[in-house]
């Protein structure tokens, strides 16, 4: 059964950085687009960087340069790194697979969700 668990939330002060972990189960097929998303209370769902079945790294252009996706595959284990954030960083992470349109990640398509975890950030 497939699975995806997220891990590293926590608190930060503004400037400061964290670094989310994700870890995939059961998912026996390469072809699977993985992305990160964030949920802040009264927004829509917000994808913030994909990995594609091609393994091409996807960022959103509001959080390039600050915010890195990147997967160790022997660990089975995506990560997003979070760097220099802000107060309007602060949301619930979640970590989701695509099965659908894996190569084109289509935001709509993501079919398996991790639990999330919170990030708070302060100024």
């Amino acid at each position: 059964q497939e699975r995806l668990v997220e891990s590293g939330g926590g608190s930060a002060q503004a400037g400061k950085s964290l670094t989310l972990s994700c870890a995939a189960s059961g998912f026996t097929s390469g072809r699977v687009c993985m992305g990160w998303f964030r949920r802040t209370p009264g927004k829509e769902l917000d994808m913030l960087a994909t990995l594609n079945a091609d393994d091409h790294i996807n960022h959103k252009d509001s959080v390039r340069g600050r915010f890195t996706m990147s997967r160790d595959f022997g660990k089975r284990t995506l990560y997003l790194q979070l760097n220099n954030l802000q107060p309007e960083d602060t949301a619930i992470y979640y970590c989701a697979a695509n099965s659908v349109t894996p190569w084109a990640c289509s935001a709509r398509d993501f079919n398996y969700w991790g639990q999330g975890t919170q990030v708070t950030v302060s100024s």
